[in-house]
Order: structure tokens, then sequence, then C-alpha cells
């Protein structure tokens, strides 16, 4: 299918993105275009939603990042950066001391070189994809590798922490890096990004990276369903309120720090999650239809979140990607994305 048109959006919708299983690279997702929204049913309809919403122009078709340097054709965002959780945390785990890491099998098992990164994945996650679909490089690392070359430096790094999460209370006592955290890492890969391309330079990709941000799905399982810690304080109403707060201040916190082009990911279908269909029906094995419902409030309320946003802080470009709905057809509709193994 060709891509849809990207129009103008409309002034009460965010611009949607829609994203669907890691794997699913080349068939992410199916999309329909109403009342403002983006989307794409393939890596081609990816690339086309980002050339339209984020001003890089290109009428290529899809070619490996090595194939658009050899013709001199340049990348359609100089760097990838991710913030978040086990979504879009390429490795970072493996450097701190929790027990919430990938770096064993099964995960990497469709890794280039059947290898566990630390990847909560068989294979690449979604800032992999991005970065080699915008013609940038195949994977995206995690910063805190210690053996990160100049140019993974100049062309993006992730800062995502599995098991994080928007409410601090989330990685309590996991040991992994909150979200609240992640832009200090960020300050320190700007002083290291300068050091590479110095000032002038280094500002121009900060200011046109492409920035994913992934999480609050950890805080909704951590600390209101399966340890119901928050639902002392919040109903589910007001806990996706005090998440989209703190969601605001580390958008605003990343625009402060140089961020303009963002894509904010919803939540998933939180109830058919493996850990909670077994937690909360071992039996059958049953999607939890209250948290579903949890999950696309707050999808609802992201969804007219951003777009103010994006007006009040000048120059940005903020994104919202939809999780929930791709998933929900992989779920239901299996047969259209494969065969049983």
């Amino acid at each position: 299918m060709g891509f849809v048109d990207g129009g103008a959006r409309s002034s009460g919708a965010a611009a949607e993105v829609v994203i669907g299983a890691h794997q699913m690279e080349d068939s992410l997702v199916e999309f329909d275009m109403e009342g403002g929204r983006l989307g794409f049913s393939s890596s081609v309809m990816l690339h086309g939603t980002m050339c339209a919403n984020f001003n890089f122009t290109t009428n290529d078709r899809l070619v490996s990042p090595e194939a658009r340097l050899a013709a001199g054709k340049p990348p359609g965002f100089p760097a990838v950066l991710a913030f978040g959780d086990s979504s879009v945390d390429t490795g970072n785990n493996n450097y701190i001391a929790t027990p919430f890491r990938g770096d064993h099998p099964p995960y990497g098992r469709d890794f280039p070189g059947r290898v566990p990164t630390g990847r909560f994945s068989n294979g690449r996650l979604v800032p992999d994809i991005l970065a080699s679909l915008t013609g940038l490089k195949e994977t995206v690392p995690p910063f805190l590798s210690p053996n990160l070359s100049d140019y993974e430096i100049a062309t993006g790094v992730s800062f995502a922490s599995a098991g994080s999460g928007l409410d601090d209370l989330t990685t309590s006592i996991s040991g992994v890096i909150p979200v609240s955290r992640q832009p200090g890492y960020f300050q320190d890969y700007a002083i290291r990004l300068e050091g590479v391309l110095g000032k002038r330079e280094a500002r121009k990709v900060l200011e046109g990276a492409l920035v994913v941000v992934s999480a609050g799905t950890n805080d909704f399982i951590l600390n209101f369903y399966d340890f119901p810690t928050r639902r002392v304080r919040f109903s589910a109403d007001k806990y996706q309120d005090f998440l989209q707060m703190k969601l605001r201040e580390f958008v605003k916190e990343l625009y402060i720090l140089g961020c303009r082009k963002m894509v904010v990911s919803g939540l998933p279908p939180i109830g058919c999650l493996p850990i909670q269909m077994t937690v909360k029906s071992p039996i059958l094995r049953a999607c939890s239809h209250r948290e579903n419902a949890d999950a696309k409030s707050y999808n609802e309320k992201l969804m007219k979140l951003l777009p103010r946003m994006e007006n009040e802080l000048p120059g940005s470009k903020i994104l919202y990607v939809d999780v929930y709905n791709p998933l929900m057809d992989i779920i239901n509709n299996p047969e259209k994305y494969g065969k049983y193994m």
C-alpha cells in the first residue's frame, strides 16, 4: 500500500505514528487516517510518515545506510536518541547492577550473529529499525557501552533502561535507571558530542535528532496492578494524570537540553501482556479488559496532551506513537502476520 496523505493536522489531535511488534520490520501495521493522524502499514510507509512530519526530504527507495553513504545521500536524521524502558533499551542494563538484564538466551536469537545484546527482544528494537529506515545505521548502541566510537556518538544512542518508568517508585528496588535520571546521562552525552563535533555542529545534531520516548507500562504493572502501592493514593484516572505530569516534565527537560523532534509512545494493551494474563487469569490466560481499558484511557489523554505541548514549545515537533492498536490486531488476527511455529 502507498503512503497515506500526510496532510495538515487537526488542531485537536496529535499526529500519530503507528509502530508494530519488534520483528515485523516490513509489515509493521495497518493504518487509517482520521483527524490528522498519520501512520503506515510497512517500512516504506513509516519512511513516508517521517518525511511528511519531520521535513527531511528523500524520494529514494529504502536502502541500507552503507548504500546511502556510498551514493552520497545523507540520512534522514543526524541521530536517533531513545529514552524509556525495555522497549527501547538496547543494552544499558548490561552495565549496571540489576537483575533486569537481557544479555542471555533466548534474547537475541534473531539478532545479527544470533547473540543476546541486552535488548529484551529476539532481534532489533524500534530505535534500531528507525535508524535503519532513515538511512543512518543498522543499530543504536546503549550509551553506557564502554566501546562507543565517535561515529556512534555522533549518530545516536539509547539512554533507556529496562524496567524503568516515569514514576521513580517503579525503580526503587530494581536498580535500573528511572526516566527522570536519563536526561543526566543525556547531558554527559551532549558534552561528548560537542567534543567530537564542536559546539555548533553538536547543537545541530541535537535539534535534528529523532528522539524516541517509550515508558509507562512498568509503572502500571509494578505500582498499580501487581503491587498496588500507588492505589493507596491514586485512582487509575488520577495515576494516569500523575504519570503524564511526569512525562510532560521530562519532555520539557529534553526540549531545554536541545531536542526538538520527538515521538512519544502510548501504552500497549497491558492486560494482554503475558505476565498480566498469567497473574490475572492463570487457567484461561485471558486478557484483562480492565487493564486494557486503562491503557486506552491513558492513550486518549496522551493524544490530547502532545499537541498542547508542541504549541507550548516553539520549534518542536512531537508525535504520538500508537502501539496499542497494532498489538491488538496481532493478538486478534494472528493469521495476518505469519504461521504458528
